[in-house]
């Protein structure tokens, strides 16, 4: 298998545009990650049900957020994706998140040609799915660890392009 890190750049970030590939489908409860030393998926855990993933999760190509990995993403889709599709997506804000105390950000995006609808521009045009992603990624790891998980809030598209930015600087001087 190849590795996304080497034959996938992270983007046009300056124009609002991400690589992103999807480690675990919406719904899944199977919480699947990037390995980047094996070049390959593994499963980490399956969750209980009551914590399948609101949307499809991934992770941006040659980029690394303050806690090692490569930066998240939010992947906004009409329909679940799976494990290794990547796709080129628009980015629309940022969740700033902690996780046991290490700034693990996720970046919002939705897919840069929805030619079935393209009206998500916005955090504040998916509020209620908003909603619902802070109240999972606050309570995910309730039944192992409660409290170790914290939303510390919600940035716009320019602000999440300023993470990206930092985290392609964090990979390139790695």
């Amino acid at each position: 298998m190849a590795d996304f890190n080497q034959v996938l750049t992270p983007g046009d970030n300056e124009n609002g545009l991400v690589n992103t590939v999807v480690e675990i489908p919406q719904g899944s409860r199977l919480k699947v990650e990037w390995h980047r030393e094996t070049a390959s998926f593994m499963l980490d855990r399956v969750e209980p049900q009551i914590f399948a993933k609101p949307c499809n999760y991934g992770f941006i190509p040659q980029t690394l957020d303050e806690d090692g990995d490569e930066l998240d993403t939010l992947i906004i889709c009409p329909e679940p994706l799976a494990t290794g599709v990547w796709l080129e997506a628009r980015i629309i804000g940022v969740m700033k998140f902690e996780d046991d105390g290490e700034v693990d950000d996720k970046i919002v995006v939705v897919p840069a040609d929805n030619r079935d609808d393209d009206r998500i521009n916005s955090l504040e045009d998916i509020t209620q799915l908003v909603k619902q992603l802070e109240h999972h990624f606050t309570h995910y790891k309730d039944l192992k660890k409660p409290g170790s998980t914290i939303v510390k809030g919600w940035g716009d598209a320019e602000e999440a392009k300023a993470v990206i930015a930092e985290c392609i600087e964090r990979w390139n001087n790695k």
